[in-house]
């Protein structure tokens, strides 16, 4: 009769972990579908943010150009103006323009940085979770 009861315990028992496994395995999959939405809210919401302000960058572009050339031909009247010759003055406005546009490629190349556009609370969230299902397979 003993046996017969150890059986019958075992059964119940296997079935109770089958259940609680399969249980957590439902579970497991509905938080990951959970992460996946996530993921794709908060890429979206990082592709709108670089969108808007790429169009912001290109509308500042735009409408800064011709304000940039009427300011390099009064540096280089202002050059004329102290004695220096035209070639030199308009030479040295140029330079002074490409100094400036390299810096700000170099900002603007700086602030596009991949690192920055990772969605990095999702990855942290799947991390946990990825955790979690380790210490409940256990």
């Amino acid at each position: 009769m003993s046996i017969e009861h150890d059986i019958k315990t075992s059964q119940g028992e296997f079935r109770a972990i089958s259940t609680l496994l399969g249980d957590a395995m439902s579970q497991f999959a509905k938080l990951f579908q959970n992460e996946m939405d996530l993921a794709k809210a908060e890429v979206g919401d990082k592709l709108q943010k670089l969108g808007g302000a790429l169009g912001l960058i290109a509308g500042g572009a735009v409408l800064v150009i011709p304000a940039i050339v009427i300011a390099l031909f009064a540096l280089s009247a202002a050059l004329i103006s102290a004695g220096w010759s035209q070639p030199v003055s308009y030479l040295t406005s140029a330079f002074i323009a490409a100094v400036i546009a390299a810096v700000l490629f170099a900002v603007g190349i700086n602030r596009l940085d991949v690192r920055n556009l990772a969605p990095r609370e999702t990855i942290g969230q799947l991390e946990k979770d990825k955790d979690t299902m380790k210490g409940m397979v256990r």
